[in-house]
Order: C-alpha cells, then structure tokens, then sequence
C-alpha cells in the first residue's frame, strides 16, 4: 500500500465508515508506521496503521466533496432568498459578527468560503486546537466579535472507557481552556456566544466552561458544517429572539446528539427604512 499525506481513505477495520485525510505518518516502535487522520467532512481526528487503510477512488472523493458543495449551496440560496424578503420590506439588517477558530486548514478556508458566500460578516483563523486557548483572548481583543466558534478535530481515544474522564478526549480540554479564556474577555452571552466542540468533544465540561452550545452530548460524529450553521442561526436571529437548541437540531443531521446547549439570545438588529 503506497499511502501518503493527503490520500483520502478509510479504515478497513470499521467498515470503511468514514473518508479521512492523511495528516502525517509516524513510526511508533512495536507497532510499525502509524497514519494520523482527520475527518473529509467530519470533525474526527484518529490514528491508523497502514496496513488498516484503503484508498478511495476519485470518483467516491469527488462525490462526497460535491455532497458538501451542495448542501452549502442549498444553505447560501435560503440565506439570500430571506435577505430579499426583508430589502421587499424596506429593512436595513445588522448581523452579528463571527470570530471563528479552526483547526483544521481545509476546514478553516471551506468556512471563510461559506461565510463570504452568504454575506455573514466573519473572520476565521487557522489555529491549531492546542494552540487556540493562547490566541483566543488577543483575537477577541482585535475583532470584538458578537460570536465565537471554537472547533477543529476532536474524539475519545480508542481505549477510552469512561466519558467523564478528560484524558479520555483528544482535544476537549484545549476547547475547554480556551472557552475559559474567552470567558474572561466576555463574561456572559449577552457579551458573547460561544459555541466549542467538534467530534465525540465532553459536552458537559465545556459547557461548564462557559459555552452556551458545543459538541457532543451523545458522544458521537458532527459535521464539517455544524458549527457553522451555530453561528448562522445565532448571527440571523432577531436580537429579541432566543436561539435554542431546539431550533438548532432541526437544521443539523444528528440533531440534540450532535450540538446541545443553552442557548443564546440572537444578535441581528433591524432597522426599518
């Protein structure tokens, strides 16, 4: 098997359940060379032997891709046929502003992308999740933002047995640091919304950190697009409207398994002409 950094693949082993990217492959003594993955359109971080890994053909990697391409036009299409409505109405909108970390590269460009394409008013950042508790608060500073998405890749390590041990998780505490960071620059959601997480993420500790929706409460898979569309809905939403988790869920594809919280009140403001 000739695989190297950034061949898309699957692991033989689960079933061949999800397309990742070759990150780096390392070798680790006693087992061999090890490929480190992050999720194509998932926000999962794993490791696999070699051995474990088949490639995709360009035909399956261009589906999944033009998947993706088609749910964010569908999204884009709803955002600009709403917009229409209220310019119908004479309104004059305020969206809310996005600071968004991510620490997947790919996912950070695909994200500026979708935000420029709907015209949300929002600045992303590719940082490494470890590194994103040292940056958050600078960031902050500069952009004063009316939304915060902190994500990446995330999950439960392979031999991990029990949720409520942090050491069980990939990232959740760098997510955790760095929600409590950010806490530090906005004291509640009135000041600022945070949502933090990615796949498999500890739920209840970040959300004890200070966010007012994250990632996973049953511990499982979310999409590239979730966090995005957190902050789409949070940034859209009357400022006189509370954004629950119950609205949320019906527009992600896990639903409450995937993003919960407590909500946030929304921040557009509307202004009539």
């Amino acid at each position: 098997m000739n695989i190297k950094i950034d061949d898309i693949v699957v692991r033989k082993s689960y079933q061949k359940d999800i397309f990742f990217v070759v990150e780096k492959i390392e070798w680790v003594p006693k087992k061999g060379y090890i490929a480190i993955l992050s999720g194509l359109i998932q926000r999962i971080k794993a490791d696999a032997p070699l051995d474990d890994l088949e490639k995709i053909s360009r035909e399956e990697r261009m589906q999944v891709i033009q998947n993706l391409e088609d749910k964010m036009e569908k999204r884009r299409r709803n955002y600009l046929e709403n917009c229409r409505k209220r310019n119908e109405k004479g309104e004059r909108v305020y969206i809310g502003k996005i600071l968004h970390l991510d620490g997947d590269r790919r996912y950070s460009e695909k994200s500026a992308r979708y935000y420029r394409r709907i015209g949300l008013d929002a600045v992303v950042r590719n940082i490494a999740e470890r590194q994103q508790p040292y940056f958050v608060r600078n960031l902050l500073q500069k952009y004063r933002p009316d939304i915060l998405i902190v994500t990446g890749h995330d999950s439960m390590l392979k031999n991990g047995v029990d949720y409520h041990d942090l050491n069980n998780y990939r990232n959740s505490k760098h997510f955790i640091q760095t929600v409590q960071e950010a806490r530090k620059w906005g004291k509640n959601s009135e000041e600022l919304v945070i949502f933090a997480g990615a796949c498999q993420s500890y739920f209840e500790a970040i959300m004890l950190a200070g966010a007012d929706f994250a990632s996973s409460p049953g511990r499982i898979l979310i999409d590239f697009m979730d966090p995005l569309i957190v902050a789409e809905k949070v940034a859209t939403t009357d400022q006189h409207q509370y954004v629950t988790v119950f609205e949320i869920m019906e527009e992600i594809k896990e639903g409450m398994d995937g993003i919960g919280g407590t909500g946030a009140r929304g921040r557009k403001k509307t202004i009539s002409m």
